[in-house]
């Protein structure tokens, strides 16, 4: 009876779909355990083998849970909102929701068919409006909140509106933004209400702001920093520049300490807290001002060497600082103009990252020194970023590289601040004046004593502050975008107003074309309904808009990450129970947050920073109980794939094969991976009926043969060496693709794919199978185990545990070829030691686990099955393996009882037939015998 692997899979997947084996329940009396993995975008292209690496990993931990006693949820569904789609609706004017929906049909079908235990009744969508419905409903929740730093978490606007009636602002602290004006109860209650929603807009968690975004006009829409690759966008490789646009923004800068200290009460890897900590970026040291000569201006720089404040020689301002084009003097504006503009097509992240340019032009202006009062020229320059600290800096050359570069390079003259300055005691009014102006007073202190007296100097002259910093910005929320999720937003004289939660969701709504209006407006501009009826409470024809009961609607979507920031409590909650709440008490409660995540790097800082930002704003105003979305967190290394590279004669039409490739300029082209055989031969007729190029071409082999280079990189269509877990599985099975996975390399680490490597993974099942399975069926009885059997077993049973709790699948891989090898050596049959080794590789390869489960007579699947529990005693060694010497020399050996005392053993060896041998009727002199370690005779 063969192990006919493609029927076994369809059966048992088919069997559990059928009898929802995997489904959760939310009223369990076990103890719970949430396993997620990380969103997954449905593309167009499906799955490669690189994708279900994490999903493997998570799907054996959750298989493990259960065999453990846990009421496990392990759900999925789709991150499916996204501008792949949009785009490939720009093309093809298909609709996003008919592209997507055929690849959600695609991924679900790859997804079932390599065995993983989804719960599938919860699965969720983020372009479904039933979904969708609850980011509206979070997003109007960040409207009505402010963060009050008193009680370090946000509360609900209302509480603010009561302290500006009864007290006015001058007392609250709160997260807001800069420079809002002090007002008495008095003022506000006599400011109009359009008045007063402009100033709470500046209090808001969510707020409209003029801000400078990353905007790519060929995408026609906002980008992220992550969605920026090398200046240009990730998706299609298009220019991306700085413009400043009014936006919806997330004020996630509040909760900058929270999530700073909120790492420490998580159980992530020490690389993953430090990106994230360097993202949030605290530091802490000194506001300090610094007039504007000639203009009635205050520059505002923050550092964190107030210490250095004698140093500073000139000033750099970020090139899209509010101040440049009011500074600027004359005969620089044309220079400083044109700086502007050419910085502005180079994003955030290139700039960050570009160390070695040095660039920048003087605005001609000059800053008042603080103490010494003496000029400071004002640069600007693009090291500088407006989104970081104020966008600007204080040049200290003499204590900082890159402004000693920038001063060396622009032949900055680094005078002494003290030439020319009158600092006669006259000039400053006291003798304690011009010991500040003399810099007397940081003399002989080190680094903390100078810093505090330099932050307490520049308090008492009133031009700075101690302060602590955040290079944590707001988070732009809007984009110009079709396919994402509406604002429930309309203006009213354009103040926004939100759309009450009774009549939510605000539906996507039909248009003609997905791409910007003539007029430069988003897509949703080319709606014909999409006005709020405010009356009626109903979404209506652009026509009737009057601004008085029926009044614009927002033409900006969210941006990928809102759905995707709280998903993972949607699933918490039974589909049948999903109306009216985005979680019952009772759900979130009994599931809390997620225990284990499994995702990929990428995600280190945006998505896992906004999630954290949405869950404290949920616990602060009371929707949820925790604190922290994922307990704890894995991130999978990468799989990657082996290229195929041909070799083009630089001018010509002529490939040569590898090894020739040297006698002749060449360009690398990579070809389809399917074209090479495993000898890295290529098939010459079917490349040149692959793509026309090579159609006609003339090939140079080596012993008659085209031989490929190869390189190992990221798996990607754009290499053309992606492999198709498909026909993984179709020629090995998903237990064979789910095993070599794992087998590959430790779980963090990046691997290369092999598809070769696959078949003695694949021969392992076979062997697994004949050790079951006989010619003439089951070959597994009631026999008594010796104690090899047991022994095996137990060994297995400890390893595969401390494996599997240490996420080191693939030594667990080693461990059960070795046991398979052992048992069948030991031509083992008995049900007590097959059956629980069975549960041990059941969430590796659970077809076969569960095919061999019910051949052995077991009714129930062996998900249910408790995990076989570990005794030591089958490992503890009850004979030793004597050494027998004589004279030191090592002849023969003798297993013995490891209870015999000296006598016995001395006895028991001095009667052996092999010692009589070695003696050959001699009397020994000695016999020195050490239990447990040597015999050895003497004379």
């Amino acid at each position: 009876m063969r192990y006919d692997f493609n029927q076994i899979e369809k059966k048992w997947q088919e069997h559990w779909a059928k009898n929802e084996t995997f489904k959760a329940s939310n009223s369990s009396d076990k103890p719970k355990y949430y396993v997620l993995d990380m969103f997954p975008y449905p593309s167009g292209a499906g799955l490669h083998v690189g994708h279900p690496l994490g999903y493997i990993a998570s799907d054996i931990y959750a298989r493990y849970k259960r065999h453990k006693g846990f009421n496990v949820l392990h759900p999925q569904g789709y991150d499916s909102f996204g501008l792949p789609a949009e785009q490939y609706a720009i093309q093809t004017g298909q609709h996003p929701r008919i592209t997507t929906e055929e690849n959600i049909k695609t991924y679900r079908r790859q997804l079932d068919q390599i065995g993983f235990s989804f719960d599938w009744s919860r699965e969720v969508r983020t372009s479904n409006p039933d979904y969708y419905k609850w980011t509206q409903w979070i997003f109007i929740q960040l409207f009505e909140s402010w963060f009050n730093n008193e009680s370090n978490k946000a509360e609900d606007i209302k509480t603010l509106i009561s302290l500006f009636e009864t007290e006015g602002n001058a007392t609250v602290n709160a997260a807001c933004d800069d420079g809002i004006e002090t007002f008495s109860a008095d003022d506000w209650n006599n400011f109009s209400s359009e008045e007063q929603q402009e100033i709470l807009l500046k209090y808001r968690l969510t707020y409209l702001a003029e801000t400078e975004v990353n905007w790519c006009p060929a995408l026609g829409t906002v980008l992220a920093n992550d969605e920026i690759v090398n200046g240009v966008s990730e998706r299609g490789g298009h220019p991306v520049v700085r413009k400043k646009m009014t936006q919806w923004s997330m004020r996630i800068s509040a909760y900058a300490e929270r999530l700073l200290q909120g790492l420490e009460t998580i159980d992530w890897t020490d690389s993953l807290k430090e990106s994230q900590r360097n993202w949030i970026g605290k530091s802490v040291g000194a506001s300090v001002i610094f007039n504007v000569n000639g203009h009635d201006k205050k520059i505002d720089v923050f550092t964190t060497r107030p210490d250095t404040i004698y140093g500073v020689s000139f000033m750099t301002l970020a090139p899209e600082h509010e101040y440049v084009s009011q500074i600027t003097t004359p005969e620089q504006k044309e220079a400083v103009a044109a700086y502007v503009e050419a910085t502005a097509k180079r994003s955030e992240r290139e700039r960050m990252a570009d160390v070695k340019t040095i660039s920048g032009v003087f605005t001609g202006a000059y800053a008042e020194h603080p103490f010494t009062k003496a000029p400071i020229p004002i640069w600007i320059g693009d090291y500088v970023l407006a989104s970081y600290g104020t966008g600007a800096v204080m040049a200290v050359p003499c204590g900082d590289q890159r402004d000693y570069d920038f001063a060396k390079h622009f032949d900055i003259t680094i005078p002494n601040i003290f030439d020319g300055v009158d600092i006669s005691e006259e000039a400053y009014g006291s003798k304690d004046n011009v010991k500040i102006a003399n810099s007397d007073f940081l003399d002989g202190m080190n680094y903390k004593k100078a810093t505090k007296r330099a932050i307490y100097e520049l308090e008492q002259i009133g031009q700075g502050e101690g302060k602590t910093n955040y290079r944590l910005r707001d988070a732009v929320f809007s984009r110009q975008r079709y396919w994402g999720e509406p604002f429930p937003v309309y203006y009213v004289n354009g103040m926004p107003q939100m759309i009450d939660k009774a009549h939510l969701p605000i539906v996507l709504p039909e248009v003609e074309k997905y791409l910007p209006t003539e007029e430069g407006e988003p897509p949703l501009g080319r709606a014909d309904v999409w006005a709020w009826n405010s009356i009626e409470n109903i979404v209506v024809s652009n026509e009737l808009i009057d601004n008085e009961t029926i009044f614009p609607l927002e033409l900006n979507t969210m941006p990928g990450w809102a759905g995707s920031s709280w998903y993972f409590f949607r699933y918490m909650e039974e589909a049948a129970n999903r109306n009216g709440v985005f979680a019952t008490e009772e759900a979130l409660k009994y599931w809390e947050n997620v225990d284990l995540y499994i995702g990929g790097s990428e995600h280190a800082t945006g998505h896992l920073l906004y999630s954290r930002f949405w869950v404290k704003l949920l616990k602060d105003r009371g929707f949820v109980g925790v604190d922290e979305p994922f307990k704890k967190l894995i991130n999978q290394g990468m799989i990657l794939g082996t290229s195929a590279i041909v070799y083009r004669v630089s001018g010509t039409n002529t490939y040569v094969s590898k090894n020739l490739k040297n006698n002749y300029d060449v360009e690398e082209i990579r070809i389809d991976v399917a074209l090479v055989n495993s000898s890295d031969e290529i098939d010459i007729e079917e490349l040149s009926k692959w793509q026309p190029q090579f159609k006609g071409a003339k090939f140079e082999l080596e012993d008659g043969k085209y031989i490929v280079g190869r390189e190992v990189e990221k798996m990607s269509k754009r290499w053309f060496n992606v492999v198709n877990p498909d026909s993984i599985c179709e020629d090995y099975g998903a237990d064979s693709l789910r095993l070599y996975e794992m087998f590959l390399g430790p779980l963090e680490q990046y691997k290369p794919w092999n598809t070769a490597g696959i078949t003695g993974v694949h021969n392992f099942l076979k062997k697994l199978w004949k050790l079951y399975v006989g010619q003439d069926g089951l070959n597994v009885n009631d026999a008594e185990p010796t104690k090899d059997n047991l022994k095996t077993l137990h060994k297995t049973i400890k390893k595969v545990e401390e494996d599997i709790e240490n996420f080191s699948f693939n030594t667990s891989v080693s461990t059960f070829m070795i046991a398979v090898n052992e048992l069948t050596a030991q031509k083992c049959t008995s049900k007590s030691i097959l059956e629980p080794l069975l549960i041990l590789i059941s969430p590796y390869a659970p077809h076969i686990a569960e095919e061999l489960w019910s051949q052995l007579g077991n009714g129930e699947s062996i998900s249910t099955a408790a995990f076989p529990k570990f005794e030591e005693s089958h490992l503890v060694e009850s004979n030793k393996n004597y050494p027998i010497s004589f004279n030191g020399k090592m002849r023969f050996t003798l297993e013995l009882p490891l209870d015999m005392s000296k006598e016995e053993i001395e006895k028991v060896v001095l009667a052996y037939e092999k010692t009589q041998e070695q003696l050959q009727g001699r009397t020994p002199k000695k016999v020195i015998v050490v239990p447990g370690k040597i015999v050895n005779i003497v004379g």
